[in-house]
């Protein structure tokens, strides 16, 4: 299968300049504008053929639309241990937040006990993207049934200047503050934060849907 044929035919030229915008730190060239569930129909087209794997063995890609479909299809993938592969593979070219965002391996759902140690893994390599990504997935997977206090502190001990990485923290902090608040808010109380990641927290916090109104009041006045 002709991977990039198969993309051109589904390309979007004002999709692609909208994703541009979105992305500023990848050149317009880089973009085709192909939509997400179209790269998604064509991730699980590669697995049932049986082609996926020689699609994902080339790294680098050239298009922002050929590292999505490459995320797609590791995240699709049904083994925990090809899909951690797969993704320590991967994650050294990622080079923008919508790549790593779009990297979701179902495969990670309820393997917490080998996916923290990989987790710290990430955090601590300095890296902009796998230091995103490990903060994602203690967000996606170590908030749950498994919660434990501890989880919040690894993502608390996580310093960067990366725009992307403090992001990725005050979102986890923000679902954190709807799904497990008793916990978090005295992250917040103790201005456990840098002050950046603080004020961000308690802003998606409050455009939170989850979270009552007198929590979001709380919050407001906890800002610095």
């Amino acid at each position: 299968m002709d991977i990039r044929a198969e993309l051109l035919v589904l390309a979007d030229e004002k999709y692609r300049d909208f994703q541009a915008g979105l992305i500023p730190e990848l050149e317009k060239e880089k973009f085709l504008g192909v939509r997400t569930p179209e790269i998604r129909k064509l991730a699980k087209r590669l697995i049932k053929e049986g082609t996926a794997a020689e699609f994902t063995a080339v790294l680098p890609h050239e298009l922002f639309d050929e590292y999505q479909l490459h995320a797609l299809v590791i995240s699709q993938l049904k083994g925990f241990d090809d899909a951690l592969a797969e993704t320590e593979r991967f994650l050294p070219y990622v080079n923008n937040w919508a790549t790593c965002d779009q990297l979701r391996p179902a495969a990670f759902k309820g393997r917490q006990a080998e996916l923290l140690p990989k987790i710290e893994e990430w955090l601590d390599s300095g890296e902009c993207y796998k230091v995103r990504f490990g903060l994602e997935m203690l967000m996606l997977h170590f908030l749950g049934d498994c919660f434990e206090g501890r989880y919040l502190e690894i993502a608390a001990a996580v310093k960067s200047e990366e725009y992307y990485v403090r992001m990725m923290q005050a979102w986890f902090f923000a679902e954190a503050l709807a799904v497990r608040y008793e916990e978090a808010v005295g992250y917040i109380e103790g201005s456990r934060l840098e002050k950046w990641v603080h004020n961000k927290a308690i802003q998606k916090a409050r455009e939170s849907l989850k979270i009552p109104d007198e929590r979001k009041r709380y919050l407001k006045e906890l800002r610095r």
